[in-house]
């Protein structure tokens, strides 16, 4: 029986109740068998005034990510994540002309040449005319000549007034006058080396681009798509899938600020607007370059949007690639915040985000030190922290609902076996994040890990 997408969002809203209020039912049920012991405790006599500082200070610091849980039940709630089809607003000749950019370091050539030509096709076949690609790369590809494709390289030479490094480098090198061939009114999509348009996509960046109301736009990327090289890497990102439907959504349509910082790829920008916030921000700026550009151009005042209709991207493909890959968004994350030209008006939800990662290694030690330790806690403590739990479980979920709906249509029983792997594969998501956290903060922070792109290189690499 096929749902409509309006049904199947209801269903998500009973089912999203449902598990909440059962995982506060099952949780105080558990909790009131040893409440009565536990208020008996006199944590001070029981343990000295240090020690039962720590303990209350490990218990608090959990609450950190309390916004970006409120942000994404927000979004879950409001924003249907089901929809299959995005409706033109308008013609697609009467777009903006728009340029798609991939920058590349060149390791990746026939990878980033065949997904040119794929996305251009997708373009076509959405009806699209204005618009043209460009591969921004460090060592040369050879593109082939195409009639709305263009290659640059980014010479060895070339250095920024601020000294910026990696993929800032280059998206600075292409806003030089020498280089830039757009004008102001245009528009720029961003995409990584693997990113595969679909047509919904292209419809929600031509509605974007018509619209015109605000200067930077992003949407859902999802990594379930087409050929899957490790399933558990790829149902770790999940996660990420279901923060995109639900908590980026929300800051986006709703409040029009990336308040938690966005993503690299899937990024829309007016010309104009992007070479008046620019890339060249030093190192600090060079490492999450995406979340620095996102926070000075907040701090300027310029508005972002939600855009229909999802792009597709692979997970890493092996357990180190997805290691390196968290520990480097937290440095990135980690020099952003503490910048000295972003006020705290500006990152404080991107702040308290960045300390809930960093101390997750101690806040997870609460599954250890509750039963071992306990200490009397209130109500709205105790509701607030069963809410982060089930609240970031049940992300997992929604996130496996929306990334394998392509692959489980019509039974019920593959539904559920994406499901409970998600589930299954979060202890293992939860180590990795744990070893980013202690690896980001202590290791040095100047540093671009790449991850591999390429199945072909891959397979080639074990033989």
């Amino acid at each position: 029986m096929a749902f409509t997408a309006q049904t199947r969002h209801y269903l998500h809203i009973i089912c999203l109740t449902i598990w909440l209020i059962s995982f506060q039912y099952i949780t105080n049920l558990i909790s009131s068998m040893n409440a009565a012991n536990v208020n008996l405790i006199n944590p001070v006599e029981t343990y000295g005034l240090v020690i039962t500082s720590l303990l209350y200070m490990i218990k608090f610091l959990s609450l950190l990510v309390l916004p970006q849980v409120i942000f994404n039940i927000a979004g879950m709630l409001m924003y249907n994540g089901f929809n299959e089809t995005v409706k033109l607003q308008s013609a697609p000749l009467l777009a903006p002309f728009v340029c798609f950019r991939v920058v590349t370091r060149g390791m990746y050539p026939d990878l980033v040449k065949d997904n040119v030509v794929k996305n251009m096709k997708t373009c076509i076949d959405s009806g699209l005319e204005n618009f043209m690609f460009e591969v921004v790369t460090d060592n040369a590809i050879h593109l082939p000549t195409l009639a709305r494709a263009r290659e640059i390289v980014v010479p060895s030479s070339y250095r920024t007034k601020c000294g910026a490094k990696y993929k800032s480098r280059a998206l600075q090198y292409c806003l030089e006058e020498d280089v830039n061939i757009l004008q102001d009114e245009n528009y720029i999509v961003h995409l990584d080396e693997e990113t595969l348009l679909t047509e919904n996509s292209v419809r929600g960046i031509v509605n974007f681009m018509v619209d015109g109301k605000y200067d930077f736009g992003q949407g859902i990327i999802t990594y379930a798509s087409g050929e899957i090289v490790n399933w558990i890497t790829t149902l770790c990102d999940c996660y990420r899938v279901a923060d995109d439907m639900a908590k980026l959504r929300f800051q986006l349509s709703y409040l029009h600020a990336p308040i938690f910082g966005w993503k690299g790829s899937y990024v829309v920008t007016k010309v104009g607007s992007e070479r008046k916030v620019t890339f060249d921000h030093g190192i600090e700026g060079s490492i999450a370059e995406d979340c620095f550009f996102s926070m000075v151009a907040m701090r300027d005042g310029y508005t972002f949007d939600f855009i229909e209709g999802e792009m597709n991207e692979k997970s890493p493909f092996n357990f180190w690639d997805l290691l390196q890959q968290r520990k480097r968004w937290l440095q990135g994350i980690y020099l952003t915040v503490h910048s000295p030209i972003i006020p705290w008006k500006t990152k404080f939800f991107l702040a308290m985000s960045l300390y809930a990662w960093i101390t997750m290694p101690i806040t997870s030690l609460n599954l250890l030190l509750c039963p071992m330790a306990p200490v009397p806690t209130f109500f709205l403590f105790d509701f607030l922290v069963t809410l982060i739990g089930s609240v970031n479980l049940y992300l997992y979920v929604y996130g496996a609902v929306k990334s394998f709906s392509h692959k489980y249509r019509g039974s019920y029983f593959k539904i559920f076996l994406y499901i409970a792997s998600a589930i299954t594969v979060l202890p293992l998501n939860i180590v990795i994040e744990n070893m980013a956290s202690l690896m980001g903060t202590l290791a040095s922070k100047d540093e671009f890990y790449v991850v591999k792109k390429d199945t072909i290189k891959l397979q080639e690499s074990m033989v």
